[in-house]
Order: C-alpha cells, then structure tokens, then sequence
C-alpha cells in the first residue's frame, strides 16, 4: 500500500505550507473500483495547478470527525491508480452519531488547518456532505456508488468495471448450467436500481433480467425459464438484490440496518431458486456475487472516468464550489449542486427494460406480466 511506510507524526501532521490550500480528502461507503484514481487525479493537478496542499482522512468520516490523517503527496500518489480498493481506507461511519456532528467537523478541520474537504461517495456520504455544506464547512464531493442510480451524473466510476466482473461470473455460470441442464440464478448489487442487473444480463444473454423497478411475478420468471430450456438453452437468470417479487411487499433483507438506517439487502437468488425449481421442474441454483464485484482493478474506463473527475474536484475546490459536486454529463465533466444527486434515485427506465425484455423466454413472449 502507498501509505504504509508513513510515520505517525506524519499522520497527524498540522502544519504547511504559508499561502497554500490545505484540502483533506477522504472515501467513504463501499470500496469501490476507481477510488484511488480520483484520489490521484485529484492530488496532482491540485497541487500542480492550484497549488493546494493535500492531506486523506483515513477511513472515511471516522477521520474527519477523529481527526486521522496522512499526508498526500505527489510522489506517493504515483502508481495507485492501478490498485483497486482505496488507500485510504473506508467505513460507513456517521459523522453526525457517535460523538460526531458539525461543531466536531469544525473543530478538527480548524486544528488541523483544512481550508476544504473532498467528500467520495454515494447518498449517506453526499448526504452528510450536503448538511456540512448548510453549515458551513467548505465541501465538495464526487459521486461514487458501483450501482449507478445517484442523480445528477450520467455515470458513476466503478460501474463499467462491476458490470464486467458480474458478465464474467455469469458467464462461467452458463458452461455449469449448459454441463447439468441446470437454470442458473446469478444475484448481482442493486439496492434500488437494476443497471448492473440489465447491463451484465443483456451482455451475457440472460433468459431474465429481474430489477427493482419493476415487479415481475413468479409465473412470469418460470415461463420465461420453462422457455429458454425448450429452445435448448440452460436457463440464466439475473436478479439484483433489491427486486421484490409481485407476491412480496419489501426487499429481502436477513440482515439488520446500516449506520445510515438503511436495509442490508441480499439472498433473493436463493429465495427464488426454490420456486422456480418446483413450478418449473427445472434443478435450479443460486449464486450472490456479492462483493466479488467491488473487488479487483478498475477497468480502464473507470480509470479514465475516476482521474476525469478527481481533477475537477480539484478545480471545484480552487474555484471555491462549496456545495456542488463534480459529474459525467454525455462526454464532459461539469459541476451541479449537491442536491441533484440527492433529489432523485436514478433509475432504470421502463423502456429501456422492456428492449431486454424482449429477448426473454421464447418468441413472442413479451415483458409484460
């Protein structure tokens, strides 16, 4: 890791440079492929074009509000943009709970001597950003989530990559289907939104797309699998993990509340694998992806995306953007305020749905449930 040699002293260093910016940087929420090339992307051209002067809070808000940083310099972002994860480490920690809140935001920020925060992540981060904003304290932030579905971006880095990785996955699990005439179930992320779920299904041919925005009933699915095996084929089906099912009322969740009070979703695919099985006849199993997705290098598309915006955050900070976030708007990277991402989940829409779903089950079968 880069920052593994760097001494203690170093980490809590509060002094720089007289005249400089001095701007704390931080990742917060789920890794993400990409992370480490926003962070380098941000670091070099801050420091080469604004003359700012970096330092990372180590693992998200925990070292805003415990004040744990290290120093970033341009010699030891070099090379990391190739690394997956980040560097600095992440949590899902509340900088408003436990001690938190905006007074200690702005207490370690002044001891500290940080003029301004970059804030790296999705709704909880951005969230948190856009309250530290109201009050204050000079953010701004840049979208990041692997699902997709924050607004106000086009894009998000870390996408295209879990998109790959969830294609190969559920290519490997169509030889096993093909070898045992077996319908495979591959559970991919996608609290409120399907665009892994679509995106992978449509690249490795999917017998079904099942997302949250739209409710599908289990007579549906099973048609769709009894179908795909007639015409010969090992039925596939992609489900991401927030799809409610027409007979259920929530998504499915074992697994308790986040920090953010937000549901731990997951276990779907093994939910339905069952019922497709005895209404179909078809031996059936399940496979939750799960973090495989978030793991590994990012593709070079995010690479490219991720360093395209860390040196926007960078400029955003030099052109004083409180409160505004940096986004992939068609092929160019603009600012908006934070709110746009907040305002409204971006989802997949029914149209572009139904142009999958016109490939399920056998001929003349259609998305309509």
């Amino acid at each position: 890791m880069a920052f593994s040699a760097v001494s203690a002293p170093a980490r809590q260093n509060t002094s720089r440079p007289r005249g400089l910016t001095r701007v704390g940087l931080l990742t917060s929420g789920g890794d993400c492929p990409g992370l480490n090339s926003v962070i380098r992307g941000a670091v070099l051209k801050g420091i080469a074009y604004h003359q700012q002067n970096y330092v990372g809070f180590r693992d998200g808000w925990r070292g805003v509000v415990e004040g744990d940083i290290v120093d970033l310099t341009r010699a030891g972002v070099n090379g990391i943009a190739r690394q997956g994860g980040t560097v600095l480490g992440t949590s899902r920690t509340n900088p408003f709970a436990g001690g938190g809140g905006v007074e200690q935001v702005a207490d370690t920020l002044a001891r500290l001597g940080i003029d301004a925060v970059i804030a790296i992540g999705g709704e909880g981060t951005l969230a948190a950003a856009l309250k530290l904003s109201a009050h204050g304290i000079h953010i701004v932030g840049v979208p990041k989530t692997i699902d997709n579905d924050l607004g106000g971006t086009d894009y998000t880095f870390g996408f295209a990559t879990a998109v790959e990785i969830a294609t190969e996955a559920m290519d490997r699990l169509r030889t096993t289907g093909d070898s045992h005439s077996r319908c495979m179930i591959a559970e991919v992320m996608g609290r409120h939104a399907g665009w892994i779920a679509l995106h992978a299904g449509i690249a490795a041919s999917a017998d079904a797309i099942l997302i949250p925005e739209r409710r599908t009933s289990l007579e549906t699915i099973c048609r769709w699998v009894s179908e795909a095996q007639t015409q010969g084929t090992a039925p596939l089906v992609v489900v991401a993990e927030g799809f409610v099912p027409d007979h259920a009322d929530d998504p499915h969740s074992e697994r308790g509340l986040d920090s953010f009070g937000r549901q731990r979703l997951g276990g779907i695919g093994e939910q339905l694998a069952p019922m497709i099985e005895e209404v179909t006849g078809i031996e059936t199993r399940a496979t939750t992806l799960g973090h495989i997705q978030r793991g590994g290098v990012p593709s070079a598309y995010d690479r490219v995306l991720a360093t395209r915006l860390g040196t926007a955050a960078a400029d955003l900070v030099a052109r004083r953007g409180w409160g505004r976030m940096v986004a992939l708007q068609g092929v160019e990277v603009v600012d908006v305020d934070l709110r746009a991402a907040l305002a409204e989940l971006k989802t997949v829409p029914g149209h572009l749905y139904d142009e999958a779903a016109m490939l399920f089950g056998g001929p003349g079968i259609t998305a309509i449930a």
